[in-house]
């Protein structure tokens, strides 16, 4: 049986905001320099919204019928988002986050597209709401770039 496709875009969504969570905790630990304290505390900002997000997204698939199905390989082979850099600074920290921001706002989008194709309002709804928050941090972050 086919899945339903908009529970297989919702995957993809919950893959980039855990591998997005994942990078911007890793950022927040290790960002230094002169700020230091405005990029921890937005990093931490960010992050923790994503965990919240992340469960959002997972009870859509469970409200689909669906079982929530992700692991650390599936993850890996799936997600948009890139590792976290080891040597990076903390402009290089933004300009990674704000492309990670951009992939993760293309998800949203083809997911946008395949819930309102399917007439699914409250998944679009949902997906409006995360979009919303993606375009927001990715203005904030870019906006920290020299």
């Amino acid at each position: 049986m086919k899945k339903n496709p908009v529970v297989v875009s919702l995957e993809q969504v919950l893959s980039d905001s855990y591998a997005l969570y994942l990078k911007t905790q890793i950022y927040h630990w290790n960002v230094e320099g002169a700020d230091f304290k405005s990029l921890h505390e937005l990093f931490e900002d960010q992050y923790k919204e994503l965990a919240e997000a992340i469960d959002t997204v997972a009870e859509l698939i469970r409200g689909l019928d669906e079982k929530v199905k992700i692991s650390f390989e599936g993850l890996a082979s799936t997600t948009a988002i890139d590792d976290a850099r080891d040597k990076i600074n903390a402009q290089g920290m933004l300009k990674d986050l704000v492309n990670d921001q951009q992939a993760i706002i293309k998800t949203l989008d083809k997911a946008l597209s395949v819930s309102q194709k399917a007439g699914d309002e409250v998944v679009a709804d949902a997906l409006i709401q995360r979009l919303t928050v993606h375009r927001k941090n990715r203005w904030m972050l870019k906006s920290c770039t020299e």
